[in-house]
C-alpha cells in the first residue's frame, strides 16, 4: 500500500487556488456535512473549538468520503506531542498556529520529522501507516506531509521572510484577527492600516513563490485577497454559518 498523496499540497504547489471553509463545531455530522458541499479543503480547527485529538480522527475519516476536499487540522500550539499525536493519526495538512519567529518554525519542522532530521517519535501501528501496511513509510511520508505556519501579529510580519524562508515550511496563513489587535485595532480587522499590512504580506510572501492563505467572513474582502494573490482561502466558519442563518430566521418571525 503506498502513501496517500496529498492534493492540497500538490495544489498549493501548483498555484491552484484553493477555497476552504471552517470546521470549529464538535462531533461527526457538522464535519461530513461540510465536506460534502464542495469546498476544495476544510480546516478542523483545535486550536479555538473543544475539538479533541480523538475528534479529530473521526472528521478524517468523515472527510475522507469526499476526496475531493483536503482535510487540514489546525494544532492547538506550536507542541511536540500533539504534533507528533495529530501525525500518527493520519493529519497530512497541518496549521501550527502564532509562530512568531524563524526559530519556532523551526521547531515546527522538527517536530513533523523522523530522526535524524527531527524529533518526532517513532509508532508502526497508526492510522497513518495504515496500521503498518504503507511501504516505506517512514522513507515517504515528509513528501506528503504540509506544514503551514500561521503568522499573526505584527512581530512576526515584520520577520516574514526569514520565517517563509524555513526548509520545511510550506504555506503561510494569516491570521487577520490577532493582527489587528497587535497593532492597536482590536476586533477591526477592516482597519485600513491592517488591510494594508495584509496586502503588503501577500505581496511579499507571492515574491517569494511562498502560498499565502487567509480567512475572512467578508466575502468582497475575501475576493480581494484573491487578486492580490492567496493561494488558499478560507471563506467561511461552520458556527458563523450557523448562527447568522438561525438569527435571521427567527428575525423573519419577528424574534
Amino acid at each position: 500500500m503506498r502513501n496517500p498523496k496529498n492534493a492540497f499540497k500538490a495544489a498549493l504547489q501548483a498555484g491552484t487556488q484553493q477555497i476552504g471553509i471552517w470546521n470549529t463545531i464538535d462531533g461527526k455530522t457538522v464535519v461530513e456535512q461540510l465536506a460534502s458541499c464542495g469546498f476544495d479543503w476544510m480546516l478542523v480547527d483545535t486550536e479555538h473549538s473543544p475539538i479533541s485529538v480523538t475528534d479529530v480522527m473521526s472528521a478524517l475519516q468523515a472527510i475522507a468520503a469526499y476526496p475531493d476536499t483536503s482535510a487540514v487540522v489546525r494544532a492547538a500550539g506550536n507542541d511536540t506531542v500533539e504534533i507528533k499525536r495529530l501525525l500518527d493519526i493520519g493529519v497530512q495538512s497541518l496549521m501550527i498556529p502564532y509562530v512568531q519567529t524563524a526559530d519556532e518554525a523551526r521547531a515546527a519542522v522538527s517536530a513533523m520529522r523522523y530522526g535524524p532530521h527531527g524529533v518526532r517519535g517513532f509508532a508502526g501501528m497508526t492510522r497513518a501507516t495504515r496500521f503498518a501496511k504503507v511501504e516505506n513509510y517512514v522513507q515517504t511520508v515528509e513528501d506528503e506531509l504540509c506544514l503551514i505556519v500561521q503568522v499573526e501579529t505584527i512581530s512576526a510580519i515584520g520577520q516574514l521572510e526569514e520565517i517563509a524562508s524555513v526548509e520545511g515550511v510550506d504555506a503561510v496563513f494569516i491570521g487577520p484577527a490577532d493582527l489587528a489587535a497587535s497593532m492597536g485595532h482590536p476586533g477591526n480587522t477592516g482597519h485600513p492600516e491592517v488591510v494594508a499590512v495584509i496586502k503588503d504580506a501577500i505581496a511579499r510572501l507571492k515574491a517569494m513563490g511562498k502560498p499565502a492563505g487567509i480567512l475572512s467572513l467578508d466575502t468582497a474582502f475575501n475576493r480581494q485577497c484573491i487578486e492580490w494573490g492567496t493561494t488558499f482561502t478560507a471563506v467561511g466558519v461552520d458556527l458563523c454559518l450557523l448562527d447568522d442563518a438561525v438569527r435571521a430566521l427567527a428575525t423573519s418571525f419577528g424574534k
